[in-house]
């Protein structure tokens, strides 16, 4: 990949602002800029006011390499926020020899100069996409290394377990054992307990990250889609005394001390001879399959004895979910009702107990969330890429346990090193680093 060129962008929202920051970055960056500003000289990480290339006055910073951001000369030009005055900013810089940045090339170069690991670049994107508290501490806490570090700690122990191994093969006439198997297999024991640990706690971290999915079932005319507009806050789903009113799944999204929760409204559960109904059917069971949460909730105008047949139909549907039975139109009820820890009484109709609700979804997620977020996995990739260098640390420790020679044991580490590589990036593909910066702006 090209570094030897000098990249420029708009490194603020596209529009109209009340600033404007454009990026240079390269070899040449810092001249660039200088032939195009009414100073002879910049002071490295001081604040300029110049003039820019006699289009606006604004604030020029040379960061010098390589404690910059991309580890190579970088200026910075801050300029009123003017869409005409940006564009015609870039369009002086291009005449002048730099190239329009592509997405994600700041940080992309950030990588390649060593400044950051691949996965924290990946957080850099993290933390912009960032809308919610503990969306930003996950993302801040990969960006600054502790995930990094773990991943590395863990790398050092197997290039020395597989060098030992591989200096064993030079002495394989001789019979030298190099590497204490018993202790080996202690080591590997270790390192899968902890990569069963980082891989345990995607589901909850992807979850913060994206939205803690919330399936709302029970059967017909319960107050689903009642419950899901006062959780809400907002007309978002109809409400009618018809049954079967809701037909597909309806999703919304709402943040509630931080963490985001998706509720999915889905159709009533029930038997059915239309068509279209059956599939919202199968639908709100589906959702029910991939949710975190389940909301179930039931008429209290009608006998327990019907949801508790609905929840063991469900049995196998939400086996290992997390059930609230939440107690429906309790402004109709005129008689007390025995609750347990798991169960939460509402009126959806009148709002009355929807923030014990929203409390008590609260409590389930912060019940689930480890004490250290630094170790939270909440990237796909990563998660894959785990579970491979899991995969073949099994196959490790199943070759020492049959006894099998130095040479097939190191195969399977170096493919442990090499997965693990591909998550930090000291292993990768130039298809994989498209796709990765694809995801950024431009400017970043």
């Amino acid at each position: 990949m090209r570094q030897n060129d000098t990249i420029v962008a708009i490194s603020t929202p596209p529009g109209v602002g009340g600033i404007a920051v454009l990026r240079l970055s390269g070899p040449d960056a810092l001249q660039m800029a200088l032939n195009h500003l009414s100073v002879d000289r910049l002071e490295p990480r001081r604040a300029t006011y110049c003039r820019i290339g006699n289009l606006d006055d604004g604030i020029a910073i040379y960061y010098v390499a390589p404690n910059c951001y991309t580890g190579e000369p970088t200026v910075e030009l801050s300029c009123h926020g003017s869409l005409y005055v940006q564009q015609a900013l870039l369009q002086l810089f291009v005449d002048g020899g730099a190239r329009l940045a592509t997405a994600g090339e700041f940080t992309l170069r950030a990588f390649l100069n060593g400044r950051i690991d691949l996965s924290q670049a990946e957080a850099v994107a993290d933390l912009i996409d960032a809308v919610t508290p503990v969306q930003h501490r996950l993302a801040v806490s990969q960006l600054r290394g502790g995930y990094a570090k773990e991943l590395e700690t863990m790398r050092r122990q197997l290039v020395e377990l597989t060098s030992l191994l591989e200096l064993e093969l030079d002495f394989s006439q001789e019979d030298v054992e190099f590497a204490d198997r018993h202790e080996l297999r202690q080591l590997l024991s270790r390192l899968m307990s902890h990569i069963t640990r980082l891989l345990d706690s995607f589901r909850m971290g992807n979850a913060l990250k994206r939205g803690i999915p919330v399936a709302i079932v029970g059967r017909p005319n319960v107050g689903k889609s009642s419950l899901l507009n006062a959780l809400v806050g907002d007309d978002r789903a109809i409400v009618s005394d018809v049954p079967g009113t809701t037909r597909d799944t309806i999703e919304e999204t709402f943040t509630v001390d931080g963490i985001t929760f998706r509720f999915i409204d889905t159709a009533g559960i029930r038997q059915s001879d239309d068509l279209v109904e059956n599939m919202g059917i199968e639908r709100a069971k589906q959702a029910a399959r991939t949710a975190d949460i389940v909301l179930y909730v039931h008429d209290v105008t009608r006998p327990m004895s019907e949801s508790e047949g609905d929840l063991n139909n469900l049995c196998g549907v939400l086996q290992g979910k997390k059930l609230l039975l939440v107690c429906n139109k309790t402004d109709l009820q005129t008689r007390g009702m025995a609750m347990n820890d798991n169960m939460v009484a509402v009126s959806a109709k009148l709002g009355r107990g929807v923030g014990d609700l929203k409390q008590a979804m609260l409590d389930i997620v912060r019940h689930d969330m480890k004490e250290d977020e630094r170790v939270m996995l909440t990237n796909v990739r990563h998660y894959e890429a785990l579970q491979r260098v899991g995969e073949s640390l099994r196959h490790v420790d199943e070759g020492m346990m049959a006894g099998l020679p130095a040479d097939l044991v190191a195969v399977d580490l170096r493919e442990a090193l090499y997965h693990l590589g591909t998550i930090t990036g000291q292993v990768t593909s130039e298809d994989v680093l498209s796709s990765i910066f694809s995801r950024f702006c431009v400017g970043k």
